[in-house]
């Protein structure tokens, strides 16, 4: 067995020329981010069998956003999805998923790790569809897929260790609306019950850490217990989650394997930063990595909208790294508009929890900019300025080429302003 050399190791003995060249492009001190991920605070899922662009995410680091790909049983498109990786990546994501469930899961995952960018799956998708249904899945089945995933390049998995007999416990004690919503955690509980045993990624944690460490993996935490609907943000089962994920993520960091966590699902804003701030703090700050929040459930159509205004609230109180959500969430597998859509959404809030994390906030250099562009009416600086210039363009110019926009027209306020003040430093001279 040929045993990587993890990061969390290299840097214990130095600065990594890696994490130098990503520090200083996120803005950071490479000591400083050295010291992040020995902490735990800051991750690079990075599978050293596959070279591809960085993607730092963590304590100090610029929000990143991760876009869900992959094919369905239903209809399972492969070209499909490698249209949806790049118009993804076009837009702004930062990392992609596979999350494919439909035809040859090993050629898709192939094609998608063949993008430049970091990329993660779930293994406990393809374990179900190579048993048959999720009762027939065994440790050893699991196990293989989850190191075949590692063999392959992929650079984080999601697993939900956390879904163990205490949080089926507390499922049954406690019961929710919509019960469980995630298919990870789903498919565990119907391995525990079924099976009559307790969750293999729990009961051989150990082990799981082996494999990652082996091939110097993140681990996601998955949240397998997050709530599907706002009546059951405060029920047990997910708070019960949670503390078990603590306790999982300080024996990885202690076993040398970059982590991750994940949630908290659906629930009411003003729950978001608590919930955030909990779990940040049972995890010793590990990064954060959220899909939502949804905020309200009776938005299908504009989940992504939803989700945005969750995700900003959640950086405001330390996410570090949020997962796109299309239009179709809740609905239909997305098409490309709709993963275009969802990413531009995604890294909108993104930028927005920045401008209250990072050290210079809303005092960016960009923003100072685009506010002095407007105050001038430059159009083309404020198009080159904007997160999707060309997009802004097109809204614009629908109305001809105007100095102002054609809501105001002649009574645009900035406009009048400007000329105002000029006139009167014009008088003031003479």
């Amino acid at each position: 067995m040929f045993l990587m050399d993890s990061l969390i190791r290299r840097c214990a003995h130095g600065v990594p020329d890696e994490v130098a060249a990503v520090a200083l492009a996120e803005g950071i001190d490479p000591a400083q981010m050295v010291q992040g991920i020995i902490g735990g605070r800051v991750v690079i899922p990075a599978n050293p069998k596959r070279q591809h662009r960085l993607c730092p995410i963590g304590e100090g680091c610029r929000v990143k956003v991760n876009v869900n790909i992959g094919t369905s049983g239903t209809r399972c498109d492969p070209a499909l999805e490698e249209e949806k990786a790049q118009a993804a990546l076009e837009n702004g994501a930062d990392t992609l998923m596979d999350l494919s469930t439909g035809g040859d899961l090993v050629a898709i995952r192939k094609k998608i790790l063949a993008f430049d960018t970091t990329v993660g799956t779930v293994p406990i998708y393809e374990a179900v569809r190579r048993a048959g249904n999720a009762a027939d899945v065994d440790a050893d089945l699991l196990f293989r897929v989850i190191r075949e995933h590692c063999g392959q390049g992929v650079d984080f998995l999601t697993l939900h260790c956390g879904v163990n007999r205490q949080a089926l416990s507390a499922l049954k004690t406690d019961p929710r609306l919509m019960g469980v919503v995630s298919r990870g955690g789903v498919f565990h509980c119907v391995m525990m019950v079924q099976r009559d045993e307790e969750n293999p990624l729990f009961s051989e944690y150990d082990y799981l850490l082996e494999i990652l460490s082996e091939y110097d993996v993140t681990i996601s935490l998955g949240d397998g217990m997050r709530p599907g609907c706002l009546q059951d943000a405060e029920k047990l089962a997910k708070s019960v989650e949670y503390v078990t994920l603590g306790g999982l993520a300080k024996r990885a960091l202690a076993g040398g394997v970059q982590r991750m966590i994940e949630g908290p699902g659906h629930m009411p804003l003003d729950q978001v930063g608590y919930n955030v701030r909990m779990i940040k703090e049972i995890t010793d700050h590990a990064p954060l990595y959220l899909l939502g929040p949804i905020v309200t459930d009776i938005a299908p159509g504009y989940d992504h909208v939803v989700s945005s205004i969750g995700g900003a609230v959640a950086c405001m109180n330390g996410a570090d790294f949020l997962c796109m959500v299309t239009p179709s969430e809740h609905l239909a597998l997305p098409l490309v508009e709709d993963i275009i859509e969802g990413t531009r959404v995604a890294k909108i809030a993104a930028h927005i929890g920045d401008t209250v994390r990072l050290t210079e906030g809303h005092r960016t250099e960009r923003e100072v900019q685009m506010a002095d562009a407007r105050r001038r009416l430059d159009w083309d600086e404020q198009f080159r300025l904007a997160l999707y210039g060309e997009h802004a363009k097109k809204i614009h110019c629908r109305d001809g080429d105007m100095e102002t926009c054609s809501m105001c027209g002649d009574l645009c306020a900035v406009k009048m302003i400007r000329e105002l003040f000029e006139e009167r430093h014009k008088s003031s001279r003479k």
